[in-house]
């Protein structure tokens, strides 16, 4: 892997703070890189996520699959020589039940909650 041939990225979470930069080759998974993110997730955040499923990571407004290399994801390689991307993290809160305020483990994703008078 040639240097010019990498990406350097950093991700860029909730409240404005960092991981990375780094540089990651553009065969790299979407996945591999969610992987990165919960091990370099920092310790003092409140909402950590517990799996990748958790995570979703958004490129120029687009929401990359987790199968998806970085070169198919369509990443601006090469549009920004010696540029750094930045790739924002966007963490699903836990369920939570509503009588003991604990996460629940029967979430079901698409509920509604209203009324129709």
């Amino acid at each position: 892997m040639a240097g010019e041939e990498s990406v350097e990225l950093k991700f860029r979470l909730y409240d404005g703070t960092d991981i990375g930069p780094n540089k990651y080759s553009p065969a790299t998974t979407i996945g591999s890189l969610k992987e990165i993110i919960l091990t370099r997730w920092p310790q003092d955040k409140d909402n950590a996520p517990r799996s990748i499923n958790d995570i979703k990571l958004i490129n120029a407004g687009k929401i990359l699959e987790n199968n998806k290399t970085l070169a198919e994801s369509r990443v601006p390689v090469g549009e920004l020589p010696g540029g750094i991307i930045t790739m924002h993290v966007v963490v699903r809160p836990p369920a939570f039940d509503r009588n003991n305020e604990k996460p629940r483990a029967d979430f079901q994703k698409n509920r509604c909650s209203c009324s129709i008078l």
